[in-house]
């Protein structure tokens, strides 16, 4: 279909099954990673093993590629934007200015009219002791963190009072909401009002970590509709090429907030490989390639369960039915609150 070659920095779990979307359009892939043993390697046409910042192995890569992409928003806004003054960056580099901080990403999120929790800037003791009130809350870095790293619950103020942190860093204080649900709604640009929509996902997470995901989700239709709404409404007014994810809080008032934009595909969307027609990891290779939008078909309902740690172990060596789908995502080390696969139950 395509001879195109997309590069891909970032050789996680993200990669891999993004360099297997490609492949089923006949698209080569090329990994670019940090990470010696990447998994993603495995599954792509070519590796490069460099430094982000190594401006001469960056450069080999670029030679290299049609198109770039990326499996995590971290990847340095100077690389990214190197990187673009010679092949196109999808999603544009722009956009991982905003969402790789978290007080910049939650002042977007309210320009746009859309409401999250209340949130303020962090930047010394004196401001915790100065926002109280909104205590109890999260203590976040703004930059970097993931799977719960960078937070610190306090649940009241002698929380707030045996504190220990680091404020060579900024932080955003995040009030916590009396929480119904959790989901997230996978969304594909192609271009302006240009979407593939996925049904929202129902979302658990354990310490932080996401856990659990199933659609069908279980949300009232008035929620599902505005949830999809705001997601159209961020990917263009980011002007969004490829696959975006929102994930959202629903609080016991029937309330919804915008958690958090991913600039990329998502662990919570891993179900759509053997749910829908299309992939959320095919969607965004067809996007940014330049492909036309193809309608989504859900052909099943799912569930999905993540694989933490040394649960990868017995994992291994089940036998599984013909409706489940086992991943292993070929990490070679083995460490707590790591993701190392998940398995997908289809429902037939």
């Amino acid at each position: 279909m395509s001879e195109q070659t997309v590069g891909i920095l970032g050789g996680g779990q993200l990669g891999s099954l993004l360099c297997l979307g490609a492949k089923k359009l006949n698209i080569k892939t090329i990994i670019y990673c940090d990470e010696e043993n990447a998994p993603a390697q495995t599954y792509s046409d070519e590796f490069i093993f460099g430094d982000y910042k190594d401006k001469i192995k960056i450069q080999e890569f670029i030679d290299k590629v049609d198109v770039v992409t990326y499996e995590f928003e971290n990847i340095p806004f100077e690389t990214l934007d190197l990187i673009n003054q010679y092949k196109q960056v999808k999603p544009k580099p722009a956009i991982n200015k905003i969402v790789q901080h978290r007080l910049y990403e939650k002042d977007f999120i309210n320009k746009c009219n859309i409401s999250t929790t209340r949130y303020v800037s962090i930047k010394e003791k004196s401001d915790l002791n100065a926002n109280v009130k909104l205590i109890p809350a999260l203590l976040k870095t703004c930059r970097l963190g993931y799977d719960g790293k960078g937070q610190h619950k306090l649940n009241n103020s002698t929380d707030l009072e045996n504190l220990s942190i680091d404020f060579s860093q900024e932080y955003i204080l995040e009030k916590l909401i009396n929480l119904k649900k959790e989901f997230s709604i996978i969304l594909t640009r192609y271009g302006h009002s240009i979407h593939s929509i996925y049904e929202p996902i129902e979302n658990k997470h354990e310490n932080q970590i996401l856990k659990y995901s199933k659609i069908p989700a279980d949300i009232d239709e008035k929620i599902i509709l505005k949830a999809k709404d705001w997601a159209s409404i961020i990917a263009d007014d980011l002007d969004y090429i490829g696959t975006i994810c929102v994930e959202y809080f629903i609080d016991k008032n029937d309330n919804l907030y915008v958690n958090e934009i991913a600039p990329r595909v998502h662990n919570s969307g891993h179900l759509t490989i053997n749910s829908y027609n299309i992939s959320q990891f095919e969607n965004h290779i067809r996007a940014i390639c330049g492909f036309e939008k193809e309608e989504l078909k859900k052909i099943y309902n799912a569930k999905m369960i993540n694989i933490i740690g040394d649960e990868i172990v017995s994992y291994r060596s089940k036998n599984y039915s013909d409706n489940e789908f086992f991943f292993d995502y070929g990490k070679k080390d083995i460490k707590a609150n790591r993701k190392m696969g998940h398995l997908t139950i289809i429902q037939k």
